[in-house]
């Protein structure tokens, strides 16, 4: 299961189901307020393998919690934030040009 940051457009979450993923947001988790170590810790309890965020600090902050918990991913999403349509279409043609691979323990950019 994926989670999206309290940064991360909500409607994302309907997306990435479309795409096979499973998902849930920070929001609907009662997370919103979590510093990002605490984040990580509460994620993986609730079984979350992945977080998206556009936190590019994230990794700093939660760096810690990532060495104790090597099979949790972190991916910063890099595309600009717009209005709801305009950017799904940018995210799907991103994912079309390349999916997001989170890797276990790492903060990852994307794309």
């Amino acid at each position: 299961m994926w989670l999206l940051d309290a940064n991360m457009d909500v409607h994302l979450a309907g997306v990435l189901t479309e795409l096979g993923i499973r998902c849930n947001t920070a929001g609907n988790r009662g997370w919103k307020a979590l510093s990002n170590g605490d984040l990580v810790k509460a994620a993986m309890d609730a079984g979350v393998r992945c977080l998206l965020t556009r936190d590019r600090l994230f990794g700093e902050s939660a760096a810690r919690a990532l060495k104790a918990f090597p099979e949790f991913a972190v991916v910063v999403v890099n595309i600009p934030r717009r209005r709801w349509p305009e950017y799904r279409e940018l995210f799907e043609a991103r994912w079309k040009e390349s999916p997001i691979a989170p890797v276990p323990g790492c903060l990852v950019d994307w794309p």
